[in-house]
């Protein structure tokens, strides 16, 4: 063995320590943000009484929570006040949805990703595909909160306009297929936008479909919004204006398949819009705190996803500029660019 710098060790140690109390603190968000005692808590400072009255808990368990809270830095303490308090910051992360900060449904993954351990484990050995559908259904809506907060506040004020002459088309009157819609967050983003634009959003997962309709009876868009069943490579439809791909070209287990319908699909001036998780292209530039996220979430459930349909590239959540482009070489895109990217987001426009 070689000679174990007790330094490093330390330093190490204090690393697992701190993601130790992170992975525990995780399932303390979820129970925050399913209680509402963050929103409750944003309101004004109050003792562990006080927020337990104002949410109808147990004020012992509350004051546990609150201390758990604090030492995570997620909430202030005033020792001489006795009271708890959210500052904006945090408020914006944990208790207002609408904000460009929201991380509140972070939870609802964890839980799902915990709960479905034993079938990636499993996958590891022998090298099947866990599906989508396979997942805990918390993965389900905490996907739909998590990437909500980037749609709400990127994808009509940056992402569109970014396209060349696509919002132009939108105002006026579009066809848009929203591939891999899931609960439909992003299809309904846009039909409020536009309303002169008729939406179709596509998946294969039955009860994302279902979802998605209640979503635009709810928001009033279902006049010129439809959710149909259907796979990324057998939706029905032609001359789309725009076809979209919000965070799941990667999933596809044929993602060149894919992405040769959609051009097949496109009307002869369409647009492609894929929008994908933030990478660089090379391994050692995604080593960060988000690739780490990212790399986290495409073991559990991207990849898994990729390797239980057919062909299987699996090209995870962190493929790059450069592959994701080469994909749609391959499908026969002559016409590739990056049109926009936040830290969460890298969004690629494709012509034929």
């Amino acid at each position: 063995m070689q000679p174990v710098n007790e330094d490093k060790l330390n330093q190490f140690l204090g690393t697992m320590i701190t993601d130790m109390g992170a992975a525990m603190t995780a399932a303390l968000v979820l129970v925050g943000d399913r209680l509402g005692l963050y929103k409750a808590l944003a309101a004004e400072p109050m003792t562990p009484g006080e927020l337990a009255k104002r949410t109808g808990t147990a004020e012992r368990y509350v004051r546990e929570w609150l201390s758990a809270q604090a030492a995570a830095g997620y909430v202030r303490y005033d020792p001489e006040a006795k009271r708890f308090s959210l500052d904006p910051e945090q408020a914006l992360v944990f208790a207002d949805e609408d904000s460009p900060a929201f991380l509140g449904g972070f939870g609802d993954i964890v839980q799902a990703v915990f709960r479905d351990e034993p079938k990636i484990t499993a996958a590891f050995k022998s090298g099947k595909g866990v599906g989508w559908h396979e997942h805990d259904p918390c993965l389900f809506c905490g996907t739909e909160r998590f990437f909500r907060t980037g749609y709400k506040h990127h994808l009509v004020q940056e992402w569109l306009p970014a396209l060349d002459g696509v919002e132009q088309k939108l105002m006026r009157g579009a066809k848009v297929a929203d591939v891999g819609c899931g609960h439909g967050i992003s299809t309904l983003f846009m039909a409020q936008a536009y309303p002169r634009s008729t939406f179709h959003g596509f998946d294969y997962h039955p009860a994302s479909i279902e979802a998605a309709r209640q979503r635009a009876q709810a928001a009033g868009v279902a006049d010129h919004t439809q959710f149909e069943v259907a796979s990324a490579k057998a939706y029905p439809g032609g001359g789309y204006d725009l076809v979209c791909c919000f965070d799941c070209l990667h999933d596809m287990g044929d993602p060149v398949g894919a992405a040769t319908h959609v051009r097949e699909t496109l009307a002869p001036d369409g647009t492609f819009m894929i929008v994908e998780p933030f990478a660089r292209d090379r391994l050692e530039d995604n080593l960060n705190p988000i690739g780490r996220v990212y790399y986290a979430a495409s073991t559990m459930i991207c990849t898994p996803a990729s390797l239980d349909q057919e062909v299987g590239m699996a090209l995870g959540a962190q493929a790059g500029e450069a592959r994701l482009s080469e994909v749609l070489l391959q499908a026969g895109f002559t016409r590739i660019r990056k049109a926009a990217e936040t830290p969460f987001n890298l969004i690629l426009e494709a012509r034929r």
